[in-house]
């Protein structure tokens, strides 16, 4: 497990424009579980970029390939103007790396990815969300929860195709085969989607040992009761755990206290809710 970065109960990324300031609050944590030997997810939380990549159990090295990409992903932080073609730049170079990793066979290895990046587009603050295998980002704006990526997945081709309900998804036999990753020796392929910064809005970025054990109702339930982004952050990974722990849990809560001239307070359980 790597992870680049640390938590922040207050921090403003100035976008290059005086208008712009956005400030952030932030927790990264990441768990093993109780069924695995190795914590194979890796964060990278440097502003403006959040990430968090699950390196695919069953394939040599996923450690190296999760840790792999949060590196190249941090090379791009604590810059302004992030956007897609710089993300996959950075998504590609990390495949390349996977090739030189310790325990990486000639079939490679890979992981998942998702995260969001800062940027200004037409002039305001936006989030870049990007993502490629079943690792999420949901948003969480006025007690209304989102998710804003869609899995690359069997299952999720499946619910798309009307062919199973979400909940028979979730306990399909092929909930864990993914359709797209990083790795493989093959050009990454990530999925972009931009929403604006808003002052109050709360951001999850989590692997899928935290959406394997916690439904949609109970991970907004967590976001809402925990008025800072630690506390959210470490309810989730807990209760992730005491569900069963299957898998890695990593998860990042990013809380957006104010942009540009807006004093927006720190968050609460009111504001969020």
């Amino acid at each position: 497990m790597t992870q680049i970065g640390q938590s922040s109960t207050g921090f403003t990324v100035d976008l290059g424009t005086p208008a712009q300031p956005v400030s952030l609050a932030w927790a990264a944590l990441s768990e093993t579980g109780h069924r695995r030997a190795v914590n194979e997810d890796s964060v990278v939380a440097l502003p403006p970029l959040f990430a968090v990549a699950d390196g695919m159990g069953g394939h040599s090295a996923g450690d190296v390939a999760s840790s792999a990409v949060v590196a190249r992903l941090a090379e791009w932080a604590e810059r302004p103007g992030l956007d897609a073609p710089m993300i996959t730049e950075a998504l590609g170079h990390a495949v390349d790396d996977m090739a030189a990793g310790a325990g990486v066979t000639d079939l490679g290895t890979g992981t998942t990815v998702t995260g969001v990046a800062l940027s200004v587009v037409s002039g305001t603050a936006q989030w870049v969300i990007f993502n490629i295998g079943d690792s999420r980002v949901y948003q969480l704006t006025s007690g209304v929860l989102e998710q804003v990526t869609t899995d690359h997945s069997v299952v999720q081709e499946l619910v798309d195709a009307g062919r199973i309900t979400r909940e028979e998804a979730d306990v399909h036999p092929d909930g864990n085969v993914i359709t797209r990753a990083v790795g493989f020796h093959e050009p990454p392929v990530p999925d972009f989607r931009i929403i604006p910064a808003r002052p109050g809005m709360r951001i999850l970025i989590c692997s899928d040992g935290l959406t394997k054990e916690l439904t949609p109702y109970g991970i907004r339930h967590f976001l809402l009761s925990n008025a800072s982004a630690d506390a959210a952050a470490h309810a989730l990974v807990d209760a992730a755990l005491e569900n069963g722990g299957r898998d890695n849990v990593t998860v990042i809560v990013l809380d957006v206290l104010a942009v540009g001239d807006d004093l927006a307070p720190v968050l609460g359980a009111e504001e969020l809710g």
